[in-house]
């Protein structure tokens, strides 16, 4: 019986294993260029500066996702196990001409995972991570993941929107005084909403003479101020050592002198020290909250907050949380991939105020209505104002915009 021969490697691959074994001290690029010279002597000079560049990009960088990577419409890159990928492009979920096997989507996580100390395997099967440009890094391997390894990777604009991209007009000069009002805001919407491009915009509003600090969980936001200082939270790693979680950096931001705080996202018992640090001097902070909407993203944070080892009565928490929140921003992303603010609400004083005259009569209104008018009162709705905010923390803001009455 004939033997079958083994698989012929490729140039690319040939040029790899050659760069591992040579000497260190060389200049890369100049070296993968003498290696494909050698390996592919017939090569064209086009088809030639392609594989140094592929080979320069699998050794450095993301490999065969560079592209994507470099593509400004694309937010999310998503590889489902082996086979092909798919991107969000301009909001919208697409299939892209480009096919990866297990090895290949092993070996991106590993260089993705690897610099920064960080492990996947069998026994640690999921992993968080950051590339050098920001981008967020999901990994979940077998056995968790059943039809292969996973990677996710949340990519976020290297320039800015301002808020106009957001809203229209008025909802954007009711904003803009929100913040500069120094008032509490939590931004609210489902994943992939916009959420953190949304605070990334409302932070450009921030005086300049103010000092800011952020606190992620994976550093997305980019404020455009001078004086803003970055903390991140580290995983614990393969001994279960060295964690930092969110709430020790939220303690940690209290004692750095902060003007303001902008959480990235609250998930957890940190929301009790978010809202401790708005009711104690730092006004005009900032977060967002995995939520349906105003009302959802309160009781959202009353459960969050309650996650606390502390145990407070729900009394206790829910007086709480409408000392310190003044205004939930609502956004979400339309049919046509368009993120935009659908709802602004004022959070009331106190529980049980309606800041709408008295109570409507119990026959004329339900259940369900009564209690959402106990919460917030809605501001705005889509592009259009309905009514002026009552709560303000800063009279150097001037006076809050007012609707426009139709004649």
């Amino acid at each position: 019986m004939n033997a079958v021969p083994a698989p012929v490697p490729s140039v690319g691959a040939r040029v790899r294993r050659r760069l591992l074994a040579a000497a260190p001290g060389a200049s890369v690029p100049d070296l993968v260029a003498d290696l494909v010279a050698e390996e592919a002597p017939l090569l064209g000079d086009t088809a030639r500066a392609g594989l140094v560049r592929d080979v320069l990009a699998d050794v450095s960088g993301m490999g065969p996702l560079r592209r994507l990577l470099a593509d400004p419409d694309v937010t999310d890159i998503m590889v489902n196990g082996p086979g092909p990928v798919w991107v969000e492009r301009c909001g919208r979920l697409e299939r892209v001409d480009l096919v990866l096997d297990a090895g290949t989507i092993e070996h991106l996580i590993e260089k993705a995972v690897a610099p920064l100390g960080l492990r996947v395997d069998r026994s640690s099967p999921f992993v968080d991570a950051r590339l050098p440009d920001g981008s967020r890094v999901h990994a979940i391997v077998p056995p968790l993941a059943i039809d292969g390894p996973c990677l996710t990777i949340r990519r976020f604009g290297a320039r800015p929107l301002p808020l106009s991209a957001f809203a229209e007009g008025p909802v954007v000069e009711l904003l803009t005084w929100a913040v500069r009002a120094h008032c509490n805001l939590v931004v609210s919407g489902g994943t992939g909403a916009g959420k953190t491009t949304l605070l990334n915009a409302l932070a450009g509003c921030i005086g300049s003479d103010e000092r800011v600090l952020t606190v992620e969980d994976a550093a997305e936001l980019r404020l455009p101020g001078p004086h803003v200082v970055r903390l991140e939270t580290r995983r614990a790693n393969a001994e279960g050592a060295g964690g930092t979680t969110m709430r020790d950096l939220v303690r940690n931001a209290l004692r750095m002198r902060p003007d303001r705080i902008v959480v990235g996202e609250v998930r957890g018992a940190e929301a009790l020290d978010m809202l401790q640090a708005m009711n104690t001097g730092h006004e005009g902070s900032l977060s967002t909250c995995h939520a349906n909407g105003p009302d959802d993203a309160l009781r959202r944070l009353e459960t969050m907050v309650l996650m606390d080892e502390v145990r407070l009565p729900l009394d206790a928490v829910r007086t709480q949380l409408h000392s310190a929140l003044d205004l939930v921003v609502q956004v979400a992303r339309g049919a046509d991939g368009r993120r935009e603010v659908v709802a602004v609400a004022e959070v009331l004083g106190s529980p049980g105020a309606t800041g709408q005259g008295p109570a409507p009569d119990a026959m004329a209104a339900t259940e369900s209505e009564t209690r959402r008018q106990a919460r917030t009162r809605t501001l705005a709705v889509g592009g259009r104002l309905v009514a002026s905010p009552t709560r303000c923390r800063s009279a150097g803001a001037g006076a809050p915009p007012q609707p426009v009455v139709a004649p």
